[in-house]
């Protein structure tokens, strides 16, 4: 890549939708979704962290937003075993960033690939560390394939069991929605300590209640996903706290005597323990 990523909502709009659909969007409203993913801040992040990739990559983008991020707990990882790193998602893309920087430096980049949704290939930076979930046919296929060789590697693990962000909740707690149980299963079958991580941050408060209404009038499409690019340039000057626990052994999680989704549960609670 010779020059640095750039988003132009309008090109990917016409390069995406049908053409007999695209033409009757109104380009104010291109512009207005422009706005509202804060599309001229993103793209000053890529030109400024142009050309790392990986880790440095993610470091460099902590530091233009000036985000602090204080880490607890890697001293409970010992050297030479191979982990399932399972975090709680609060924030929908600086926590990603966070801990790409943080794992990368401590394994290196060719030693950590972190499971997300295969639209984040996309972040062509980060597309080194990155392994797709695609869910359907042939690329699903080689999607499980590159997943499996990876979990039988020496390489490190990471992933958002939940899939989804945090949401604010009934009860007016803001927490992730419930774990899957994949992340147990794999870790299982391929004899790897799973290490809780959990991620101290918020967004704002319009994230939150843009998905909790959206939900309450039973609307099926996420709108609230359109936020998530904004909520990254809003955090300019957060500080963030990450607490990784002791790993817990597949020898212990089978003396559970759990299925693995209950094990899934029983480890997100587990992970909003830590202190």
């Amino acid at each position: 890549m010779d020059k640095p990523l750039e988003i132009n909502l309008h090109d990917i709009l016409r390069e995406r939708l049908p053409r007999k659909v695209s033409r009757f969007v109104p380009g104010f409203m291109i512009t207005f979704l422009e706005k509202v993913i804060h599309q001229d801040d993103l793209n000053e992040m890529l030109r400024v962290a142009f050309p790392l990739r990986g880790s440095a990559f993610s470091r460099k983008i902590l530091e233009h937003l000036d985000i602090k991020v204080e880490v607890k707990g890697l001293d409970n990882l010992p050297e030479g075993r191979r982990y399932m790193f399972a975090s709680n998602h609060p924030l929908g893309g600086l926590d990603g960033i966070a801990l790409i920087a943080i794992l990368g430096e401590k394994y290196g980049d060719d030693g950590v690939r972190f499971l997300v949704n295969d639209m984040l290939m996309n972040v062509e930076p980060l597309k080194d560390v990155f392994l797709p979930i695609n869910k359907f046919g042939s690329q699903g296929r080689d999607a499980a394939k590159a997943i499996n060789a990876a979990l039988e590697s020496d390489m490190q693990i990471l992933q958002f069991p939940a899939g989804l962000v945090s949401r604010l909740h009934d009860d007016g707690s803001i927490s992730d929605l419930t774990w899957q149980k994949a992340f147990v299963a794999k870790a299982m079958e391929t004899d790897r300590d799973i290490v809780p991580v959990r991620f101290e941050g918020f967004n704002t408060k319009r994230f939150y209640k843009t998905a909790y209404w959206r939900k309450k009038i039973n609307l099926k499409v996420n709108i609230e996903q359109v936020l998530l690019p904004g909520e990254v340039c809003r955090a300019r000057g957060n500080h963030y706290r990450i607490i990784f626990g002791k790993p817990i052994s597949v020898r212990e999680l089978k003396a559970r005597n759990l299925p693995p989704l209950a094990l899934a549960a029983q480890l997100r609670r587990e992970v909003y323990q830590l202190k």
